[in-house]
């Protein structure tokens, strides 16, 4: 089988999740990914916890289908490797700690200087400037640094995301600057240096909150489980106990959600509910007339009643619901994956492609592929592969 990137080498000193996720998503379309390592500790993404059988949940997630070298790049051997390394790359992703790939050159200017062909993406906490470009930085806390927790959770209490939302975002961005870098060497031949930060990859994500709150001169109130700027738009109670959630998006729907759902049109041009602008001021009488008509339904009827009139809607799963959600199932959507601690269930990407199988190849143990890789780059005899490791 052919993949979209099977002529790609990428070379990442990463860890955490921003970086290793942008090149596994690499590494699943065939990139061959070379993940550099400290010796014997590795990313310490691998001792997050110890869910999946001794090893990490996260990392397993963020490192399929990579190889790990692992060597101390501070040393003169480490240094000799990944120059090496680089000679060959096309592209090269770091997020050290700040300052640190400046000092040692390891920056996106400087790689793609000495290695012109190279698309090198520099990934950090706050951007190499400004007054925060020192500044460590961890999802929870960029979060907070982006006024995420500020729109998140309910009128009591802010809420941090569940998810690590900002090092999702950094790791999709970085991803679509290398892929971007890639098709401007195809047409111009030569290579880019570009960087992405957490805090501005959380930035763009608060673009509509904060464009909102400029403009109407207040805070986006914090609605738990409701849309902010939108009503109806979120969790309902049902007559047997439940709660269903679904949105309306425009007059059209809201007209046929009356008609349909509710059976009756005179809610649809009472005065308090004819825009959305009269609804989000009016959201507990609405919320009061919603449930006052599916008190006597059970959520079947109900998500019945809202799938006939087109309403987006859904149910409140939990996590369990998400593993062994038909959608999931039916469609196939887990390969079993290798591990050091044995196979793992792990989703597909996003993306399907006709006739093309996602990589799905192991999650490394760390320096896995020290010998193989090393001996690549010259490293010929075993005597001198196992000095430059030990010395590493």
């Amino acid at each position: 089988m052919t993949y979209p990137l099977d002529d790609i080498l990428v070379v990442s000193i990463e860890q955490a999740i921003a970086a290793p996720l942008a090149s596994r998503h690499l590494a699943d379309w065939g990139a061959r990914v070379i993940k550099i390592e400290r010796p014997e500790v590795g990313d310490f993404a691998r001792q997050y916890d110890t869910v999946m059988g001794g090893l990490s949940s996260q990392f397993i997630w963020a490192n399929r289908s990579k190889e790990s070298l692992a060597i101390d790049i501070k040393t003169d051997e480490g240094k000799d490797a990944l120059e090496e390394l680089l000679k060959r790359a096309d592209v090269f992703i770091q997020n050290l700690a700040p300052g640190a790939a400046v000092r040692q050159g390891l920056d996106a200017k400087s790689i793609v200087s000495r290695h012109p062909q190279i698309i090198a993406c520099d990934i950090s906490g706050y951007g190499s400037t400004g007054p925060y470009q020192k500044k460590k930085a961890y999802d929870l806390l960029v979060q907070c640094e982006a006024g995420f927790l500020s729109i998140n959770g309910t009128t009591e209490s802010p809420s941090k995301c569940g998810l690590s939302i900002v090092d999702i975002a950094t790791g999709m961005y970085a991803l679509n600057g290398i892929l971007m870098g890639l098709h401007q060497r195809d047409k111009s031949g030569k290579g880019m240096a570009f960087e992405v930060s957490l805090f501005d990859s959380m930035t763009e994500w608060m673009s509509y909150p904060a464009y909102y709150t400029r403009a109407t001169k207040k805070p986006m109130p914090r609605t738990g489980a409701r849309h902010a700027t939108i009503a109806p738009y979120g969790p309902f109670s049902v007559g047997d106990g439940t709660t269903v959630f679904f949105g309306i998006q425009n007059e059209r729907e809201w007209k046929s959600f009356c008609n349909v759902v509710l059976q009756n049109d005179e809610v649809a041009i009472d005065d308090r509910f004819k825009s959305n602008s009269l609804r989000l001021q009016h959201r507990e009488e609405l919320q009061g007339v919603i449930e006052s008509r599916f008190a006597d339904l059970t959520s079947e009827a109900v998500l019945a009643r809202l799938d006939e009139a087109a309403i987006a809607n859904g149910r409140m799963n939990d996590v369990d619901g998400l593993i062994n959600h038909a959608q999931v199932l039916e469609r196939g959507r887990y390969r079993s994956v290798e591990t050091e601690a044995g196979f793992q269930d792990l989703f597909l990407p996003p993306v399907i492609i006709p006739g093309v199988e996602p990589v799905m190849g192991k999650v490394p143990a760390v320096g896995e592929h020290n010998e193989k890789i090393l001996a690549e780059l010259g490293f010929s005899s075993k005597k001198t592969i196992n000095e430059a490791v030990e010395k590493a």
